[in-house]
């Protein structure tokens, strides 16, 4: 029997998420990276299991893996995106907010994907039509919403549009205090927590995330959940733009760009 593209991506989310999971607390190698950015031995060695899932079930796919970059010589379409441990400096300090991402994107519509929660057991899956947590081996659909008013605001460097977009100065913003609740939890685990209505938004300043490693999971979560999903200017991800405001409705969504706009403006 031929296994599915979103089994395959559980299977190697959960692969990698026994790594992480195995490792946490132990001794970790430090692999430097650019400026203060860090890969650790864990984040070797989950990728590693995930790539082994991949290549096993999808050996003509390319895969394109944070630590190990582009593998694969298939010109099939379809390219796996890996990002194996997104919080690790989180998990560096002992701390258990982090997740494993597995995206595929084949140039088809929308994405398959899994997020997993190596220490909740949880993972967030997509077959590109509908959205689901499985826990305990029960899939249950995620449904977003906006009732916690809870928005995570990603803090962490680089920030390409702080001439006209600081995501720290719209944490002062009156307005935003007087409707929402911040929350900086620095991994994408975050993301998938608004499709299943435990985040009322994201917000972040990076460049093109559509075929992130680190947010290409979240992202088809957020599409295939019903989540409303555009850049900081309202454009759609695959126009090139900056950044990503993923609201878990359209009043949430249209009160965040305008917090975006209002900074645009002052700094006009």
């Amino acid at each position: 029997m031929s296994i599915t593209d979103h089994a395959v991506a559980i299977a190697a989310a959960e692969a990698g998420a026994a790594v992480v999971r195995a490792r946490y607390g132990s001794q970790l190698t430090r692999i430097t990276k650019v400026g203060h950015d860090f890969a650790t031995s864990a984040d070797i060695e989950a990728e590693k299991a995930i790539l082994d899932v991949l290549r096993a079930a999808r050996p003509h796919d390319v895969v394109v893996g944070e630590e190990s970059g582009r593998t694969g010589t298939g010109e099939n379409g379809r390219t796996w995106l890996v990002d194996p441990l997104c919080g690790t400096l989180n998990y560096a300090a002992r701390t258990t907010l982090v997740a494993v991402n597995v995206a595929l994107h084949t140039g088809t519509g929308g994405a398959v994907a899994a997020s997993a929660d190596p220490f909740s057991g949880e993972v967030f899956w997509t077959d590109g039509g509908a959205a689901y947590v499985r826990s305990a081996g029960t899939d249950e659909r995620l449904v977003p919403s906006a009732e916690s008013k809870l928005v995570d605001v990603n803090l962490d460097p680089p920030f390409p549009s702080r001439d006209v977009f600081l995501a720290a100065r719209m944490l002062a913003d009156e307005d935003f205090i007087d409707r929402f609740q911040p929350r900086v939890v620095s991994t994408t685990l975050a993301v998938a927590w608004v499709a299943a209505g435990r985040r009322a938004a994201y917000v972040t300043d990076r460049h093109d995330l559509s075929r992130s490693v680190h947010f290409a999971a979240g992202i088809a979560l957020c599409h295939a959940a019903g989540c409303v999903v555009t850049g900081l200017d309202g454009e759609p991800l695959d126009t090139g733009g900056n950044g990503l405001v993923v609201a878990a409705d359209q009043p949430t969504h249209a009160a965040l760009l305008t917090l975006v706009r209002r900074q645009r403006h002052a700094t006009a």
